[in-house]
């Protein structure tokens, strides 16, 4: 079986910054344990596939691959498919729709950005965990949690930026994805995110992050729309804006390979 492969990367105008993603398109389903292995193979942040739900050009379903697990939603790997699929399948029927495990996602385009229609995920207070501390290497102001991630709130951009997690202490912790968020200088808030539990040490730029932080920013600061960047080693920039349960996350994307891959 010879299939496509592109790889994009997301959330970023230039080459080489951003989260790269893997996008395999299929006409039809393949086997779960196959997709794994591909993304496995792939050994990037994610892999997508997606498959045509009809013949308009306009309604798909996607699914997400770390290394390691499927996942229920990722925002970066949504982005480069839909950049897939404006430039290689479907230029003009546009808004598209993408069936997924989080339920119906919506992608729209603004001149050469995309606009990713995405599920809120509000965070409430919590505890700081036992051994947070230690397995992010600092202290931390707040912890807020939500289903499948810590929010934690650090005091400025130069302790998010400086923080040296141990990823084996991460694994241990209830809930192994973390993000760690504080105040930006040129944007609204900066934040990282870590998630070793699902197979990634360091997530470049990660859109299902930023449907917690969006809301809680928002809160925080009193205004629906922010610029947000996320300070890993490469970068990423998003606008995001809360719209009642959605959050509307805008980024751009650049193609860097089109292959195939036999399997």
């Amino acid at each position: 079986m010879v299939l496509q492969i592109y790889q994009v990367d997301a959330f970023t105008t230039q080459i080489f910054a951003g989260n790269p993603a893997a996008v395999v398109p299929l006409t039809e389903w393949i086997d779960d344990a196959l997709m794994q292995q591909i993304a496995a193979e792939n050994n990037l942040a994610e892999t997508a596939f997606f498959v045509p739900v009809d013949t308009t050009g306009n309604h798909w379903h996607i699914r997400w691959f770390t290394p390691a697990v499927e996942v229920p939603l990722c925002g970066h790997a949504t982005l480069a498919t839909a950049a897939v699929i404006r430039r290689e399948f479907s230029p003009s029927s546009w808004p598209i729709t993408l069936e997924s495990a989080s339920g119906q996602l919506n992608v729209d385009v603004d001149g050469d950005a995309f606009i990713l229609n995405f599920p809120a995920n509000e965070a409430v207070p919590g505890g700081i965990p036992e051994g947070m501390p230690e397995a992010l290497g600092t202290e931390v102001e707040e912890c807020l949690v939500t289903e499948g991630f810590y929010l934690m709130i650090l005091p400025d951009r130069t302790a998010v930026q400086t923080i040296s997690p141990d990823f084996s202490k991460i694994v241990s912790l209830s809930k192994n994805s973390i993000i760690v968020t504080a105040p930006g200088q040129s944007v609204d808030f900066v934040s990282r995110f870590f998630a070793p539990g699902i197979g990634i040490d360091e997530d470049p730029v990660t859109g299902a992050a930023h449907c917690v932080l969006t809301p809680y920013w928002s809160k925080r600061l009193g205004k629906n729309k922010l610029k947000a960047m996320q300070i890993s080693h490469r970068g990423g920039e998003l606008g995001c804006e809360l719209r009642d349960d959605r959050v509307l996350l805008r980024g751009h994307a650049v193609f860097y390979l089109k292959g195939e891959l036999t399997v």
